[in-house]
C-alpha cells in the first residue's frame, strides 16, 4: 500500500479536500519510504560495529544487533566500573526495590536507571518468552504459583542482567572498545 500510494499522482487543485487527501498520502509514504531505507542503512552499519565489539553478546538467545548495542553503551567503554552484576542490573533499571509491608513479602520494579537498557532487556525477555523454551517453562511455573505477570517480567530482567554482565566482564581488552574513527 505505501509503494502504491508513493507512486500516486494525486491531482493538482488542492482545494478539493479529496485531493489534498491524496497528496498528503503520498508525501507520508514518500517519507516511509526514505526513512525506512535510512533505518536499514544505519542498521547494516551497526551490525558489523556490535559484532567486532561483542561477538558473543549477539549469540545469546534475543539478544539483536540493537539491543546489543544499547547494552554495550550501557556498560560502557570501561566494564570494569561495574563492580558487581547488581550494579549493572541498578543501572540498567532491573534491580529489585523492596515493597514489603506487615507480612507481605514482595518486591516493585525499579524506575530507575537507564531506560533505553532496560528496554532492551524487556525487549530481550518478550523475545524468549516467544521463541526459548526454558523461558516458557520458566513462565509456566511461575504463573502456576501465582506470580504477577510484572514480576516475572522483574525476574527474568534480572536474569538476563545477569547474562548480559557476565558477557561485558568476560570481552578481552582488544573487544572492549569499538573502533575509533577519524
Amino acid at each position: 500500500m505505501i509503494a502504491q500510494l508513493a507512486r500516486s499522482r494525486p491531482g493538482g487543485d488542492l482545494t478539493d479536500p479529496a485531493s489534498a487527501v491524496r497528496t498528503a498520502l503520498r508525501r507520508l509514504a514518500r517519507r516511509y519510504q526514505h526513512l525506512t531505507e535510512e533505518i536499514a542503512q544505519a542498521d547494516a552499519e551497526l551490525h558489523p560495529l556490535v559484532a567486532q565489539a561483542a561477538p558473543s553478546l549477539a549469540e545469546l538467545i534475543g539478544v539483536g544487533t540493537e539491543t546489543a548495542a544499547q547494552l554495550l553503551i550501557t556498560g560502557g567503554d570501561n566494564p570494569d566500573r561495574l563492580k558487581s552484576e547488581a550494579s549493572f542490573a541498578h543501572l540498567c533499571g532491573a534491580s529489585p526495590i523492596p515493597a514489603s509491608s506487615g507480612r507481605t513479602n514482595r518486591h516493585n520494579l525499579n524506575r530507575g536507571g537507564d531506560r533505553q537498557a532496560n528496554r532492551a532487556l524487556h525487549t530481550i525477555a518478550l523475545v524468549r518468552m516467544r521463541y526459548d523454551a526454558r523461558t516458557r517453562l520458566y513462565v509456566a511455573r511461575r504463573t502456576a504459583d501465582g506470580m504477577p505477570k510484572k514480576d516475572i517480567f522483574r525476574c527474568l530482567k534480572r536474569f538476563i542482567a545477569r547474562e548480559v554482565y557476565k558477557y561485558l566482564t568476560s570481552m578481552n581488552p582488544s573487544q572492549q572498545r569499538f573502533p575509533q574513527t577519524a
